[in-house]
């Protein structure tokens, strides 16, 4: 019987409340070395929805699995309809002052890095640099026979040409890119194939059920030993792709700090669990550490 990823955690009852108190986030951010862990919860500000929050996309939405797409030819047709119409919105998306937020402490020197479980890119949008994409990127295309990689812009620009007529419908967009469409919508969508090989295309995402690449995983190990302590900003660790970093801070006596509204898998390994939006919550404490939220805020007059 082939397993499930994990999809939802419930929390246990004697979790400790959240708290309003912003004070041990802004001395970890002055002592600086600090590594940062972004989830979903930090797009929700740009309209992009979370999975597991306040109507989050968990509640109608069952997330594409590896083992689905690679066994089914129909879910990737549905898969890739999806996708197709959610990414055109997903596109337009902005950084919110969350991720300006985090850009900006990038820039003053205080994080010693930045790891994001997103694929939407904003981060990026915002200013940040040397972003780790734990979960890859939807602005990427990879073959699944010969491992080339291409532009997502290219691979619409062919479904476009390949599905003249499938136009926007009012549908929800989710936390992966893609949208909410009945089977009747997709109807007989056409799925484009690699145009190296004809193998199998996929977004450049490690989708649920898939495994990080190790390389990468190794990487962000090495970040967190690296750093002084952890930020986790909007994300509810219920999967062990994020999780394994706190516990990682956590075992070597590294602070661990989360900004998120709801209670996470990893708040019993940390300090404390600031339940606040994070646009505001972040945009507060660099207002009190007198860092300038803009490259032009920065710039003398």
């Amino acid at each position: 019987m082939r397993m499930r990823p994990t999809l939802n955690w419930v929390p246990p009852e004697d979790l400790s409340p959240g708290t309003s108190d912003l004070t041990p986030v802004a001395d970890a951010l002055r002592t600086g070395g600090v590594l940062v862990l972004s989830g979903a919860g930090i797009s929700t500000e740009s309209g992009i929805p979370d999975y597991r929050g306040e109507g989050g996309s968990l509640s109608r939405h069952t997330p594409m699995t590896y083992q689905d797409f690679t066994a089914s030819d129909q879910a990737r047709r549905r898969y890739w309809a999806r996708s197709h119409l959610g990414w055109r919105t997903f596109g337009r998306a902005r950084p919110n002052t969350g991720h300006r937020a985090v850009a900006a402490l990038g820039r003053h020197g205080v994080l010693s890095g930045l790891i994001t479980q997103n694929v939407d890119g904003l981060h990026q949008t915002a200013g940040s640099g040397d972003v780790v994409e734990l979960h890859g990127s939807l602005e990427r295309v990879v073959c699944l026979s010969c491992g080339a990689l291409s532009p997502r812009r290219e691979l619409a620009r062919r479904l476009e040409e390949a599905n003249a007529g499938f136009g926007p419908v009012d549908a929800a967009i989710n936390p992966d890119g893609d949208a909410d469409l009945s089977d009747g919508q997709v109807g007989d969508f056409r799925v484009m194939h690699c145009a190296v090989c004809g193998g199998l295309l996929k977004p450049d995402v490690v989708f649920f059920g898939e495994s990080v690449p190790p390389q990468r995983v190794e990487h962000c190990r090495d970040l967190v030993d690296e750093a002084t302590s952890l930020l986790v900003l909007g994300s509810s660790l219920t999967v062990m792709s994020g999780l394994r970093f706190v516990r990682q801070a956590a075992q070597a006596g590294k602070p661990v700090l989360v900004v998120n509204l709801d209670p996470t898998r990893g708040d019993r390994h940390a300090l404390t669990r600031v339940a606040l939006p994070l646009g505001e919550a972040l945009t507060t404490v660099v207002g009190e550490l007198g860092i300038p939220m803009d490259d032009e805020a920065a710039e003398p007059g």
